[in-house]
């Protein structure tokens, strides 16, 4: 099995995707990167540094081979090999576990979206373990590769991991009532949306779920700081 290391090099230039700031991909961690290149040893990735990472076609199963083509994107684990280089390799399950142990309800983690299944999407957990979003819990499209912050939403007897993209409860719903307060006063102090609205419109506004949404819609009106009507929400002047 490839040599995995834990992420270094925390001083390296920094990248920005959908809504997290992180370093550069390090060995250890999961990236979804580009294809620049691909000969006969394998495909050569863009990483953000000046030369490329390479992934042999040993770390690519025979039935994705197909899909590695200059141009697209792939989602690698990033490892060390018994040279000291840094490689790559689509094999993320000999890397990621499906058990996990040390993690609290309500955790706050970094995920990778993988791919989607019959029961929800899977996605990476801090780059070492894999974990589900279910569909009752998704109100936003997420892409393969896309990465977010996510919480711990149960703890299973099997070790697996329950992933829900906001905060359970009401963990998260003070700051997210001040963002909100803070929405509405660059647009004037009333927006066009209801506890009615669709999930997506919700989502674009504030990037919250509808049920955080609602949690915090009843947070700030028993405060009495906002006022809500059939067609939308208004600060309390």
């Amino acid at each position: 099995m490839p040599q995995l290391r834990p992420p270094e090099d925390r001083d390296a230039p920094s990248r920005v995707g959908h809504g997290l700031t992180t370093t550069l991909p390090q060995p250890g961690e999961v990236a979804h990167l580009k294809i620049v290149r691909v000969n006969k040893a394998g495909a050569f990735l863009a990483w953000g540094r000046p030369q490329d990472l390479f992934l042999p076609w040993k770390e690519v199963k025979h039935a994705q081979r197909h899909l590695i083509k200059e141009g697209k994107k792939v989602l690698v684990c990033l490892f060390t090999d018994e040279a000291g280089q840094v490689s790559a390799s689509t094999r993320l399950d000999d890397f990621l576990s499906d058990e996990a142990e040390g993690f609290q309800e309500g955790d706050q983690v970094e995920l990778v979206i993988g791919d989607r299944t019959d029961l929800g999407v899977r996605v990476v957990v801090n780059h070492r373990y894999w974990g589900m979003v279910h569909d009752s819990d998704l109100f936003a499209k997420l892409s393969r590769g896309d990465t977010r912050e996510g919480y711990i939403k149960a703890l299973r007897e099997d070790h697996k991991l329950n992933v829900s993209l906001s905060a359970p409860g009401y963990a998260k719903v003070d700051a997210i009532a001040q963002d909100m307060l803070d929405v509405l006063k660059r647009r004037g102090g009333f927006i066009p949306v209801t506890d009615k609205s669709q999930p997506e419109e919700i989502y674009a506004l504030f990037g919250i779920s509808k049920k955080v949404f609602k949690q915090t819609l009843g947070a700030l009106y028993k405060r009495k700081r906002i006022l809500i009507t059939v067609d939308g929400i208004r600060l309390v002047p």
